[in-house]
């Protein structure tokens, strides 16, 4: 038999063969373009939050594991999704644990996920474990959200004025420069560099763009690598430091403050919680995170040395540290640094918006002003 199957990955598909009562003997991906297998991936990660919530809602209200995941595949709505939570069930019916079973799908169960589940597992507590899990997702995505919907107005703003900067130069200033050409008078400075702007925008507009296109692709093509993304990590700490820090701070402890809450040992939370920054030169000054805490440094110590998180949170954190709570404590200052986030990227865009609409109105105006300034000099010319 030859024949097609829809799955997220290679496991998914054999699975899925297996569970028709098919044996497969050879399985190759269709070629489908990189946009189409993004775009799955999103959706299935887009769900991970309503299943968590309601697995965590079935287990708390006494059914077996087995049963819950058989429910959500029959009631989830995302085709996608019921195939992954199939797999997974069909897994645990084989023997495998449910952190083993969520392993076979990584697009969908981040790292972080895993080792919350295996801890819940190990200490039979997997109900509260997936209502924490719930709690970390449901925060992350409002603060991304939060985040999303702050930078809309500025872009929208800066489309605009760039749209509205090539209307001109393409489409206007030909017109007058036709009318000056004709009456062959003196035109004044600012006029003639804005003339020769959009007579080379519109004679040699491929060449700009080729150039901005292979521009573009060269310095994403640079950031991929690991030099070119520790350079362009760095190049955001410097001209956004004091964003990306209390973002970095939220997310390192929230998920490392999350992961002892679940029961996951503190040396591999550090390493669980490092995986989730995003700024590799914050993660590089992590690296001996670890090892300085194995040592019996404690955690305020070997945090402050990094000199990368703030000074409230470290007292924070030595407080917890004392007090032997210190799962709290970070979750504590992971909603202090939450809040403060909110409240810098408020300040950020209130700001942002003015710069830029100065700048376009600079530019616009000197538009204006340099068409004028020519048809002020018409008048100069003898009759």
């Amino acid at each position: 038999m030859e024949g097609f199957v829809e799955a997220i990955d290679y496991n998914t598909a054999i699975e899925k063969l297996k569970i028709s009562g098919n044996i497969p003997l050879k399985v190759l991906p269709v070629r489908k373009g990189k946009r189409d297998n993004k775009s799955n991936i999103r959706q299935l990660k887009s769900n991970l939050q309503l299943f968590t919530g309601e697995l965590s809602v079935l287990l708390d209200a006494g059914l077996p594991l087995d049963r819950s995941l058989n429910i959500l595949s029959d009631i989830f709505e995302n085709e996608g999704m019921r195939e992954v939570i199939r797999s997974i069930l069909k897994s645990i019916r084989e023997g495998k644990s449910f952190s083993e079973a969520l392993q076979n799908h990584p697009h969908v169960f981040p790292k972080l996920y895993i080792n919350m589940i295996r801890a819940g597992e190990v200490s039979g507590v997997l109900h509260i474990v997936l209502d924490k899990l719930n709690e970390y997702l449901a925060s992350t995505k409002e603060l991304k959200e939060h985040i999303f919907s702050a930078m809309i107005y500025p872009a929208v703003l800066l489309a605009t004025g760039i749209l509205s900067i090539i209307v001109l130069i393409v489409f206007v200033i030909p017109r007058f420069s036709a009318i000056f050409t004709e009456l062959g008078a003196s035109l004044p400075l600012p006029t003639k560099i804005l003339l020769a702007v959009s007579s080379a925008i519109q004679s040699y507009w491929w060449i700009i763009l080729l150039i901005a296109a292979s521009g573009w692709i060269l310095l994403t093509k640079y950031i991929k690598t690991e030099k070119g993304r520790y350079w362009w990590d760095e190049l955001k700490l410097r001209v956004l430091k004091d964003v990306i820090i209390e973002l970095e701070t939220e997310r390192f402890f929230r998920t490392l403050g999350t992961l002892l809450k679940s029961g996951v040992p503190l040396i591999q939370a550090i390493h669980n919680a490092r995986d989730v920054i995003g700024n590799e030169v914050i993660v590089k000054s992590l690296e001996s995170l670890s090892k300085r805490v194995k040592e019996g440094k404690g955690m305020a110590g070997p945090l402050s040395e990094t000199k990368i998180f703030p000074s409230l949170a470290l007292s924070m954190v030595k407080v917890g540290e004392e007090t032997g709570q210190l799962d709290n404590m970070l979750l504590k200052v992971a909603s202090i640094y939450e809040k403060n986030l909110k409240e810098t990227i408020k300040r950020f865009v209130s700001l942002l918006e003015p710069i830029m609409i100065l700048g376009m109105g600079f530019m616009i105006g000197f538009i204006v002003i340099s068409i004028l300034m020519a048809i002020f000099s018409i008048t100069d010319l003898p009759i």
